[in-house]
């Protein structure tokens, strides 16, 4: 693709995204995640009202009447996308291809953080890591984050989160809001998970196609692993073929929503057939409702 084209692209997205941010999300992203903690401003005269607690006593004392200390939230976040970029995201059968749905999904994050003056970083992994941008702020920062997932392409094909997650437990000291991008069919991560749910506040974003998870009655498929290359026929005309088909990826579902509970970390799931904007935007509300709490 030209880089005109590249760029045409990228702004369609900026455009999309933007108005999805400034409409839906702009108040939503400042409650959902938090600051890391209070810091002190100033300190300023008792004004009715004032909580008594905050009362500097040396200060009153020197000035003959009370003074309070007055505290902001210390905001400033790091928010780093860890997005898969193994075969299997190139795969799409309906509105989207799974890698589209994370380059908009990607972008509308990181533009809600820039419009909160967070820093944005992005890790982009297959069986290796293919790319780490380290956290920054800006619009042409965010924009370059959106034309690697866009367009970067990557050496390997198969997945490892494992040692996604444990690169970027190594590589970003500070705690951080870590969004997963991911459809997540990989093994043998949900450890260095679990290690890295306790330092950093995770989000895991599923992006499943529904053809992943049910067979149409079409007569003989041949299926290819879009990671692996191992190919297999598949008779859609029977019925307990596509049963055991759905059986199963019901139980993968099953495992991997267990997985998230047990590690105590948010997840969403978005899907290639349908808009992604208002599952967002409720998932938004929900946990800026729990943290209200």
């Amino acid at each position: 693709m030209l880089p005109a084209e590249i760029l045409k692209k990228v702004r369609r997205i900026e455009i999309r995204t933007n108005r999805l941010v400034n409409e839906s999300l702009a108040g939503e992203y400042h409650s959902v995640f938090k600051g890391r903690g209070m810091e002190f401003a100033e300190v300023r005269e008792y004004q009715v009202g004032d909580d008594i607690r905050t009362i500097d006593w040396n200060v009153t004392s020197r000035m003959g009447h009370p003074y309070v200390k007055k505290h902001v939230e210390e905001r400033e976040l790091t928010v780093i996308l860890l997005v898969d970029f193994s075969a299997s995201e190139e795969f799409g059968t309906r509105r989207q291809f799974k890698r589209e749905i994370e380059a908009e999904l990607c972008a509308l994050l990181a533009f809600s953080a820039i419009k909160n003056n967070d820093r944005v970083g992005l890790l982009a992994f297959t069986d290796r890591i293919e790319k780490f941008l380290p956290p920054k702020k800006g619009k042409d920062h965010v924009l370059r984050v959106i034309r690697e997932v866009l367009y970067f392409r990557p050496r390997g094909r198969t997945t490892d989160l494992g040692q996604a997650l444990q690169h970027m437990y190594r590589a970003i000291t500070k705690r951080s809001v870590v969004f997963i991008v991911s459809d997540f069919l990989a093994e043998g991560f949900e450890q260095p998970l679990r290690v890295a749910a306790r330092k950093h506040d995770l989000i895991a974003i599923t992006v499943t196609d529904p053809r992943e998870e049910d067979l149409p009655p079409i007569g003989l498929l041949h299926l290819e692993d879009a990671e692996t290359g191992d190919r297999v026929f598949v008779d859609t005309s029977d019925r307990r073929t596509r049963e055991r088909f759905r059986a199963w990826a019901a139980a993968r579902r099953a495992a991997r929503e267990a997985l998230f509970r047990s590690v105590g970390i948010d997840a969403l799931e978005l899907f290639t057939d349908r808009a992604y904007d208002v599952p967002l935007v409720r998932f938004f509300h929900r946990r800026a409702r729990r943290m209200r709490r």
